[in-house]
């Protein structure tokens, strides 16, 4: 490795590292950094003044964004690569609105799905199920864009469901339905943030192992073959991986938009197609990305007020003229 991908690597590391250590710090709420980190480390959590109480409220909130940024991102280039196809996302195969009528599901029907079925749960197996339902198809499909094909068919028909769902359930529940669409990190403790790092864990650990293979089916799928690799098994395995990064984010936080198309893009001119330095660099420019937008979300003051706003806004609002600008970069 070269001292351009290391400084490249550290840059974006440093960027990440940054973004998460001050993140908690600021907010809507100010907060004495002294104070808090202080008594954080030091007491008791009975003791603790507001400062230190803030501080702890923002950490899982920070660490989920740093996850879930990551995550996106890596699934993203992913998917790029494997459908080669630039406009490629982490929820083209359908994984985003079969996790939201799961979701949905229970928020909006809470009788019906009962205690032990929670959203996340729910989301969860149903954007598994709905990546499940995309290989199948296309591996018994004759066509070459099969996959493409179902995961838009899958899109089109969990979104028709969710819709549905909208229409059936009571209209005192479509804000909490409305809520999810958005894209949250709203959350208390580190229960959720730390139960997205086993799934997380798994996808990561496929995509390490397939990064040699992605390196050769970027350039040329008869060349990936001559070299010893099966295509057809690297794109299942690749694309299963990707998009259990999805499943577990959209479970989790519900749909985030736009760092899984905006940060590859980014970076490729950076990186090239080695995605022993593309999908690291994607992770940390991705985590330090959201971690960021949630900053501003939370910070954000609207009519007069703090209005907490819900991140998936705000990404899509900052990443589509940031897409927008590389695109027309990319022609000179």
């Amino acid at each position: 490795m070269t001292h351009r991908p290391r400084f490249l690597l550290l840059l974006l590391g440093l960027f990440s590292l940054a973004c998460a250590s001050l993140a908690p710090l600021f907010g809507a709420e100010s907060i004495n950094a002294t104070i808090a980190l202080g008594e954080w480390f030091s007491q008791n959590p009975a003791d603790w003044s507001l400062h230190a109480r803030i501080f702890d409220l923002r950490l899982p909130r920070v660490l989920l964004a740093w996850l879930s940024g990551g995550a996106l991102a890596v699934a993203g280039a992913t998917m790029q690569t494997l459908l080669r196809n630039g406009l490629a996302t982490p929820y083209t195969l359908g994984v985003s609105t079969a996790g939201t009528f799961g979701a949905f599901l229970c928020l909006a029907f809470p009788s019906i799905s009962g205690w032990l079925f929670l959203p996340r749960f729910v989301a969860l197996a149903f954007a598994l199920l709905a990546t499940g339902l995309v290989l199948l198809v296309a591996r018994r499909s004759p066509r070459s864009d099969g996959l493409i094909l179902a995961g838009v068919t899958l899109n089109f028909m969990f979104g028709a469901a969710l819709m549905l769902i909208r229409y059936l359930a009571d209209p005192y529940r479509l804000a909490v339905l409305d809520r999810w669409l958005m894209g949250s990190l709203d959350v208390v403790g580190f229960q959720t943030s730390l139960g997205l790092i086993p799934w997380l864990a798994v996808g990561i650990f496929i995509l390490v192992r397939l990064m040699p293979a992605l390196d050769q089916l970027a350039f040329d799928t008869e060349l990936a073959a001559a070299r010893g690799f099966d295509p057809k098994r690297v794109q299942r395995n690749g694309l299963l991986a990707a998009s259990l990064l999805a499943a577990a984010v959209v479970a989790h936080t519900g749909p985030i938009g736009f760092i899984g198309l905006l940060v590859p893009h980014a970076l490729r001119r950076f990186t090239g197609m080695r995605h022993g330095l593309m999908l690291p660099a994607c992770w940390l420019l991705g985590s330090g990305f959201l971690v960021l937008a949630d900053l501003c979300a939370r910070s954000l003051e609207l009519f007069g007020r703090h209005s907490d706003l819900p991140v998936g806004i705000l990404t899509s609002l900052i990443g589509a003229p940031f897409f927008l600008l590389l695109l027309v970069r990319e022609r000179h």
